[in-house]
């Protein structure tokens, strides 16, 4: 089909790209299934349509509190007086589908914004009568309100108390790490995560019609083949063909560097910190 929606769909498609049936593809099955999760694989660790922007939440368990006030206790030598390092277990687990995380929400204590009592409340209680008044006379001041407000959002950032935390997150361990005081885990309360969730192909079919998918896997099918060739470079076939895996290889090869090329360039997500 010219638009599969399958993996059975996508692997016809780029082996017709190739010449089959009219050609012999001398490339296993098993090579080309590894060939396809390796391609699935990149396409949603560095394409923007490979993954969603997701918020997942958690309800922090008592086993996470149990967690943050425990720690790992390391020696840097097996001397009696050696110096004895602690790595605190302050991490929780994170589904393998999540590839990146951009912020955490619900464990911080905004004294800027969301507290009666904090200061962008205050300041829009004590401002309230010119406000009132203000809309009264049409002469309201949007502008120095506003830039009141981002200067209150710099704070926020600056001093790191508002909706955001320190964290620290890598995608081969699936694990988040929350460096916060271990008192605000609070078993009950929820933790909310701003993430990107790598796309499922098989709830979402169009991933194997993608117009960078098809093509790169069609490459990396064509290396292997050029790859399983090349110890037979230069054998003369009945007819008086010959074969050349080392050309198929090399064109294959450019083909991808051209692809992987054009993905940093234009559907790459920008780098942000925290994508692990």
């Amino acid at each position: 089909m010219a638009k599969p929606s399958t993996r059975q769909e996508l692997k016809d498609y780029c082996l017709r790209k190739l010449g089959h049936p009219v050609l012999e593809i001398n490339v296993d099955d098993d090579q080309i299934e590894d060939l396809i999760d390796d391609a699935l694989q990149y396409y949603q660790e560095y394409h923007y349509d490979g993954v969603e922007t997701m918020y997942l939440k958690h309800q922090i368990t008592e086993d996470d509190y149990i967690r943050f006030n425990d720690s790992d206790q390391i020696t840097t030598t097996d001397a009696p007086d050696a110096a004895i390092w602690e790595n605190r277990n302050n991490f929780i687990e994170v589904p393998d589908h999540v590839v990146g995380i951009t912020k955490v929400f619900g464990v911080s204590s905004n004294w800027i914004r969301n507290d009666l009592f904090g200061l962008s409340n205050q300041y829009f209680l004590m401002d309230i009568f010119s406000f009132s008044s203000g809309f009264a006379f049409g002469n309201f001041d949007m502008t120095n309100y506003y830039m009141i407000r981002q200067y209150f959002e710099t704070l926020d950032m600056v001093v790191n108390t508002g909706a955001l935390v320190q964290f620290r997150f890598n995608k081969r361990q699936d694990r988040l790490y929350i460096d916060i005081d271990k008192a605000r885990m609070t078993p009950g309360n929820y933790l909310l995560i701003e993430c990107h969730r790598a796309l499922n192909p098989q709830e979402w079919s169009q991933v194997y019609n993608d117009s960078f998918i098809k093509p790169y896997l069609t490459a990396l099918i064509k290396r292997q083949w050029g790859q399983n060739l090349i110890k037979f470079n230069g054998v003369q076939l009945p007819g008086g063909v010959s074969l050349n895996g080392r050309q198929l290889f090399e064109d294959a090869q450019k083909e991808i560097d051209e692809l992987m090329a054009k993905s940093s360039s234009y559907y790459q997500l920008p780098p942000i910190d925290m994508i692990g």
